[in-house]
């Protein structure tokens, strides 16, 4: 994302930008494989691109982190986070595809 500025971490995975209602939301989406889950979701939610976003474009902008662990984990505040997402999610199909992504990757390494 080109910003005036050089921002770490200024990559987020989907933009929904709302011209209308004046909003802008930086979604960042991560499996893990590391047991620090609440960090990576801390990452995401940085408020260094968010800031540098509300000044550039002149919209209320928030991050919201959809961090899911190798092994299907979630955090506690995973559901919060994903009912902000416009659209219907099933948080089920979500771990199923990061385990499912993990297996994979595994099985190109072993074999």
């Amino acid at each position: 994302m080109k910003t005036d500025r050089n921002i770490p971490n200024n990559k987020p995975a989907i933009i929904i930008r709302e011209n209308e209602k004046g909003t802008c939301m930086l979604t960042g989406i991560a499996i893990t494989g590391d047991g620090n889950l609440i960090k990576k979701e801390a990452e995401r939610i940085r408020k260094t691109l968010t800031v540098e976003i509300q000044r550039l474009w002149h919209v209320k902008t928030t991050g919201i982190p959809v961090i899911v662990m190798a092994s299907g984990t979630i955090s506690e505040s995973f559901r919060k986070y994903l009912i902000r997402i416009p659209g219907k999610h099933d948080i089920k199909d979500l771990q199923n595809t990061a385990i499912l992504s993990t297996v994979h990757i595994l099985m190109e390494v072993l074999m």
